[in-house]
């Protein structure tokens, strides 16, 4: 393998560092896209259940605030009654749809990076053949002969495809990741969604209640 890296020239060693910066974006993505640590299966439950009749103390709210993404977005409806008992309906779902952009964007983290991986590692792999057929054909070209050795022409040739091929190693994966990241992305936004939803109109019979 390290051979081929060598053969390969200068150009393959950023395709490395693609490779290896994808490789570290794909563990840290799994780590962090847990359902236990995105939206728990009854927290939801439990929020609206320790509010049936009032706002929780600051504690259960800090509790539920650390508890996961999920808990972030109902933490910051309790704290914009606590804030302000009388909140209208529209500043309270201004609250919670900004803590909502927030897990957003957390969500999100770094996906956008994988997704550059996928689309450059191809051109990466094409920019170190391109360069490696001008330096094999211009070696060739000022060789005794004209063109040279034809097995040696078809050596550096193999040799300058090897960046290709390591191009689209790299670029194939990230891809794929990225794809299924996204789609992951794309529900558990749904899910803290609807749950937001729900919950808003909790908080609303709560104040009007009080």
């Amino acid at each position: 393998m390290f051979s081929i890296i060598q053969a390969a020239g200068w150009p393959i060693w950023p395709l490395l560092a693609c490779s290896i910066l994808a490789l570290a974006l794909v563990i840290e993505r799994f780590s962090s896209l847990k359902t236990r640590k995105i939206a728990p299966a009854k927290l939801l439950e439990e929020a609206i259940a320790v509010s049936r009749n009032s706002i929780p103390s600051p504690n259960v709210v800090i509790q539920l605030e650390q508890n996961s993404l999920l808990g972030e977005i109902l933490a910051s409806g309790f704290h914009a009654i606590s804030n302000n008992p009388r909140i209208s309906e529209d500043d309270l779902r201004s609250s919670i749809e900004g803590a909502g952009r927030q897990a957003a964007h957390k969500l999100e983290r770094y996906l956008a990076t994988l997704a550059t991986i996928a689309s450059a590692a191809p051109l990466l792999g094409l920019l170190g053949t391109v360069i490696g057929m001008i330096e094999i054909f211009g070696a060739q070209s000022g060789s005794s002969g004209g063109m040279g050795n034809p097995a040696q022409l078809a050596h550096g040739i193999s040799i300058a495809l090897y960046n290709t091929a390591f191009g689209l190693m790299v670029a194939l994966p990230a891809l794929i990741f990225w794809r299924y990241f996204k789609a992951r992305v794309d529900g558990f936004l749904l899910t803290l969604e609807l749950a937001s939803e729900r919950f808003v109109r909790h908080l609303i019979t709560l104040t009007k209640s009080a």
